[in-house]
């Protein structure tokens, strides 16, 4: 099973911080799973608050699309984030993140956001890959 990246590993894995983008490029290379969604939440935040131009972002996000299975969010995994918005308390967006993971057969999300451990529905474990530094 595939695991999924949440849209602030794919930052991190373009980022300066030196510790994080090589985890967030080690995730990476095991050819996780993103959606549509994870690639507009990087779009908007490499334009808004790092200030790339659009051609840099297209150039940069698809590269890192090339390494990734890419799976769209469709109305029923929106459905499943109000559901499970209800269940679990999260946002819409969160809840999004969660309900495409899950659509997609992944068994481990990495993200920095949510709790770390947290097993949605039986099958969808939350893991910060950030909490343990490598050693150097």
């Amino acid at each position: 099973m595939s695991a999924f990246l949440d849209s602030n590993v794919l930052l991190y894995a373009l980022g300066d911080e030196e510790s994080k983008r090589r985890c967030a490029r080690g995730l990476l290379a095991a050819v996780p799973t993103i959606s549509t969604q994870v690639v507009n939440e990087c779009s908007h935040v490499l334009r808004r608050k790092a200030g790339w131009p659009p051609a840099r972002v297209a150039a940069e996000l698809t590269l890192m699309i090339g390494l990734t299975r890419l799976v769209e969010v469709r109305m029923d995994q929106v459905r499943a984030a109000w559901s499970l918005a209800e269940r679990y308390g999260f946002s819409h967006f969160d809840s999004l993140i969660l309900a495409t993971a899950l659509a997609a057969g992944c068994a481990t999300l990495y993200t920095e956001d949510l709790q770390h451990g947290q097993v949605i529905e039986g099958r969808l474990t939350l893991v910060n890959p950030f909490l343990v530094q490598p050693r150097p």
